[in-house]
């Protein structure tokens, strides 16, 4: 075990982690040069266009006669619970900071669950090769953060491979071996990964004892019984070995058929000389945002159906459930874990089983306490129980930070307010940038707030955030109605303070997009019995006066108050069709 070093690279998005990670495996000589490609350890095409870490990746390397185990983890806060069972199976952390940009929003939530997961961190500047970089200021602002000499952050070109040799170097002169421990034999997964020709696949950190190829095991959270099909470790291709140690970072080939029953912080133990309590931190992983999708042809629905439960097969998160919608036919509503998850999810069911998807705008869960005491989880407005039912409504918050330069501090306090947010810090690394801590409701966040920031502050603001609590609110129902019907589909849980500006927005939208009808249709939004908005479009009129020629004016005014009378019934049993165009332009503009 003294030989072992566990350790794992964190960084902000396209500050050059999978890059460094590229470096390590062909310095290392764990890959050849030959079959280096960039990007090794980011095996989906979507990580390879958008440049980020998707699904994190072990790897295993020797070096100057040490066994170096590395994670690759994913940088997106979406992923912030496996990034934390995966800080639990290391015992150092290299933080990566861009030289040119400096610290980010996600480097600061990044060393925070470094910090608190008791890793030793080894800070480096990467791109110090480029022309824009500057390693004095970026240095200083490190040192600041971790509190630690500004001399001694270390300096690499991931692209090159400046400074990489030495920086293995580093990792094993600073980051301790693994704790001994004698007890029954645990293991962590911090990642899982479903195989069609052989079952689940664990990824692990063997905390104590040895697992061994043909080992009946079992995984003490969800009470799954397997059998150790393979073991061994991955570099990064999979390799078999006779066994797993103490302090090794390895797989597991089971015959368990989907990662429902594998979940990312479970604990493997031998059958036979079972553990009594499971590593610490386990927690099935919630939905933070909920959105449905639709195909554009209801003959493709059973295809999306059958995509998602093949998908799920690898993503323990996702879960979904049927729904139906009258302009939209047949649906799903699906839990994500943030934006990203869901433009994921969205564009692999569009790439890998090439559907064409109607995704609605994304929308919270809120935590209704009922009159009788009861408590429900309300993820549509149409779902909420009647009024005089509702003791209170609680909505989700988010605690986050903003790193922003400093002449923008103004408009990005300003945007705070305006999402209904309260500013908890403000910290200044230098005379030029500084980080604003915050908390504010999940809605607000998801809407178009970091599109809102970008501008705001000409794109050089980052924005990092994490869940925090339910939180009560002055929140009520807008309904909108049309032709005094109400439609389910439209209505939305706000904010009372938004409630009026959204439904006139809402109903001079439709105004626009709703096709005349015969008659006069009123377009109004409501909350309970009080309207708060109307529109009203016109109806299509004929011209009755037409076949007219001349004659007396009396004769006119008869035609049109006859039309009149007509357009009066008709209002009264009419119904309004909306087109599924309508609700897809509303999607699109949000």
């Amino acid at each position: 075990m003294d030989k072992i070093r566990n350790f794992c690279i964190i960084a902000h998005i396209d500050h050059g982690k999978s890059t460094l990670a590229d470096r390590l495996l062909e310095i290392t000589g764990t890959v050849d040069k030959r079959d280096m490609k960039a990007q090794m350890l980011d095996t989906m095409e979507l990580e390879r266009e958008k440049g980020i870490t998707i699904k994190l990746q072990p790897a295993r390397m020797q070096w100057k006669g040490h066994e170096l185990n590395l994670i690759d983890t994913p940088g997106h806060v979406d992923f912030s619970y496996e990034v934390s069972r995966s800080l639990e199976a290391v015992e150092g952390a290299i933080l990566v900071v861009d030289a040119s940009q400096g610290i980010q929003a996600q480097t600061l939530a990044n060393v925070y669950m470094a910090i608190e997961a008791g890793l030793e961190i080894i800070p480096v500047m990467n791109k110090i090769d480029l022309p824009a970089a500057e390693p004095e200021r970026v240095a200083q602002e490190i040192g600041k953060l971790l509190g630690i000499d500004p001399a001694t952050v270390g300096s690499i070109s991931a692209k090159t491979g400046q400074g990489v040799a030495e920086l293995l170097d580093r990792v094993i002169a600073d980051v301790r071996p693994p704790d001994k421990d004698d007890g029954p034999t645990r293991a962590l997964i911090f990642d899982s990964v479903y195989d069609g020709y052989r079952g689940v696949i664990l990824y692990v950190r063997v905390v104590s004892g040895v697992i061994s190829t043909n080992s009946e095991i079992t995984l003490m959270q969800s009470k799954s019984d397997s059998l150790a099909l393979e073991v061994g470790h991955l570099a990064p291709a999979r390799v078999e070995d006779p066994s797993l140690g103490p302090g090794q970072i390895g797989f597991i080939t089971t015959n368990i058929k989907s990662v429902q029953f594998a979940r990312v912080g479970d604990t493997v133990t031998l059958t036979a000389d079972s553990a009594s309590q499971p590593l610490p931190g386990y927690k099935k992983v919630q939905p933070l945002i909920f959105a449905s999708l639709y195909p554009t042809s209801q003959e493709e629905y059973p295809k999306l159906t059958d995509s998602l439960d093949k998908l799920s097969l690898n993503d323990a998160s996702l879960s979904y459930t049927s729904e139906n919608s009258i302009a939209l036919g047949f649906g799903v509503r699906i839990g994500f874990l943030g934006l990203l998850h869901l433009e994921i999810i969205k564009e692999r069911l569009e790439r890998e089983f090439d559907l064409d998807l109607i995704v609605t705008s994304p929308s919270v869960s809120y935590q209704v306490s009922l009159t009788n005491g009861k408590v429900e989880m309300v993820e549509q407005a149409s779902a909420l129980p009647d009024e005089s039912q509702i003791a209170t409504i609680a909505e989700p918050w988010v605690k986050g930070e903003i790193v922003t330069p400093s002449e923008y501090i103004g408009p990005v306090l300003g945007l705070i307010v305006e999402a209904r947010g309260r500013q908890t810090k403000l910290e200044y690394f230098d005379q030029t940038r500084a980080v604003l801590g915050f908390e504010a409701p999940l809605a607000e966040i998801i809407t178009d707030f970091y599109d809102a920031l970008k501008s705001q502050t000409s794109g050089f603001a980052s924005l990092a955030y994490d869940w925090d609590r339910y939180e009560v609110g002055d929140l009520v129902k807008v309904d909108i109605l049309l032709a005094g019907e109400k439609v389910d589909s439209l209505g939305a849980i706000i904010a009372r303070s938004k409630a009026d500006n959204y439904g006139r927005d809402l109903c001079e939208r439709l105004k626009q997009l709703i096709p005349r009808q015969n008659f006069e249709v009123a377009v109004q939004a409501a909350i309970g019995a009080k309207f708060i908005a109307r529109e009203t479009i016109s109806a299509v009129r004929k011209d009755v006066t037409a076949k007219l020629y001349g004659g007396d004016i009396t004769r006119k005014k008869k035609l049109l108050q006859k039309q009149k009378k007509g357009k009066a019934r008709m209002k009264q049993i009419g119904k309004v069709s909306i087109p599924s165009s309508v609700f897809m332009d509303l999607i699109k503009k949000g």
